[in-house]
């Protein structure tokens, strides 16, 4: 048989044959995330939205590539925050614009607050509780290129039990409060439990969040009380399991912490009283601890000011703020897992990178503080296979600091360079 010229072919049919258009990404300093090895003087090759190769040394550029020069900077995978909340950001009069901002208020607000968290170098967020479904709106806005912002997780309205931590009517006057029911987040049973969870997923929530415990925002006199039973927490579990979805637990108090953690929830927000004992079932569950040390340094320092917080809240923001950071340290030398995550709109959006610094100042190293807002935020989300380092064949997620953050932390504050999905939002 005559062999086929196959070029000739190519040619006679008109068909290119030219190699696809790539992104280079020139990088002095690599942090994969995966590993604890940082490589210096690489190519990130992107394709599209993907990661296709990396490689030793500056490859040598088409003329149909994209050359991005990031010799000079440390390149690592785009940050994860587990704990954000894009509908408010909190001020001497947040109590009040509850009754004096419209939901298109609060959603337009939201919209500038995610493109902030994105120029600040988080690429993918868990917004863990809101007001109007706001975040699962704005989710959908960012991944239809309405609006800019991070990919987003988002947990809808927090599931609470009646004067819990999430109920809307604490502190209201008595002929404004109701009785909100599971459609609004409000739960007193089992059943009510799954009819709550089954209601965020008919919503379009991406994940369960619940306040297992009182809270320091919160107008309600206990900041740490169990707030949920073993029936109670069992059933949403369960339900959410059903459905696909993860639980993350707001929780302060040790009783309450212990006993979701039992029930087998995914991650435990905060957790200022967690101890030994705690930290020793946070292990044997795989229970990630999500610790939003920034949110209690700003709670303690806003507590000192007359007139910022009502009296109830000011006490407890006093008090629980500032155990925090010791909380971290101790559960990080205990070994329990831990994802980073901020409580963003607590203080203000775009100033997550401050963690950081408050994480390493308690003992963790730096490289491992990356990892913890990169490869361990995806396993927390399920989603490691896809996102959280710098991986072949993973979503191209990128963000370059200048110089090297691993000899200076604050380094983090200076992200100028933002790729998410292969999309470069800033440069």
């Amino acid at each position: 048989m005559k062999k086929i010229n196959l070029a000739l072919l190519v040619l006679s049919l008109g068909i290119s044959h030219a190699a696809s258009a790539a992104t280079l990404i020139y990088a002095g300093k690599l942090i994969t995330a995966d590993s604890d090895k940082v490589k210096s003087n690489q190519t990130v090759v992107v394709e599209n939205d993907k990661i296709i190769a990396i490689e030793s040394g500056y490859k040598k550029a088409t003329a149909a590539d994209q050359v991005i020069d990031l010799r000079n900077h440390t390149v690592m995978p785009g940050l994860m925050d587990m704990h954000t909340h894009f509908y408010s950001q909190f001020s001497a009069t947040a109590y009040a614009d509850a009754f004096t901002m419209n939901e298109a208020d609060s959603a337009l607000r939201a919209a500038t607050y995610a493109e902030k968290t994105l120029m600040a170098g988080f690429t993918t967020v868990r917004e863990l509780g809101d007001k109007h479904q706001i975040s699962v709106a704005l989710k959908k806005a960012i991944a239809k290129g309405y609006v800019k912002g991070p990919r987003i997780f988002a947990a809808g309205k927090s599931i609470a039990t009646t004067g819990g931590h999430a109920d809307p009517t604490n502190g209201v006057a008595y002929a404004l409060m109701q009785d909100p029911g599971p459609k609004e987040g409000v739960i007193n049973g089992a059943d009510e439990a799954r009819k709550a969870v089954r209601q965020r997923y008919k919503e379009g929530s991406d994940l369960i969040k619940i306040t297992a415990t009182g809270g320091v925002l919160s107008v309600a006199k206990s900041g740490t009380n169990a707030q949920f039973t073993d029936e109670e927490l069992a059933a949403i579990v369960s339900t959410a399991k059903d459905y696909g979805m993860k639980v993350a637990v707001h929780a302060h108090g040790k009783e309450g912490m212990e006993r979701a953690i039992k029930a087998g929830v995914d991650s435990i927000e905060h957790g200022t009283y967690m101890d030994k004992e705690t930290m020793a079932l946070m292990r044997k569950h795989g229970t990630y601890f999500v610790p939003t040390i920034i949110a209690g340094k700003w709670v303690e320092e806003k507590s000192s000011i007359d007139g910022f917080f009502p009296e109830l809240v000011r006490t407890k923001a006093a008090t629980i703020g500032g155990l925090m950071q010791n909380t971290f340290a101790n559960a990080y030398k205990a070994g329990v897992k831990i994802a980073f995550g901020t409580d963003a709109g607590v203080f203000e959006h775009g100033n997550n990178w401050q963690e950081f610094v408050y994480m390493t100042e308690a003992g963790m190293p730096a490289l491992a503080a990356i990892q913890s807002a990169t490869i361990e935020g995806a396993r927390l989300l399920g989603i490691e296979d896809q996102l959280g380092s710098i991986t072949v064949g993973k979503i191209a997620d990128i963000i370059a600091v200048p110089g090297d953050p691993l000899q200076d932390i604050k380094q983090m504050a200076k992200v100028n360079f933002v790729m998410k999905a292969g999309e470069v939002f800033r440069q």
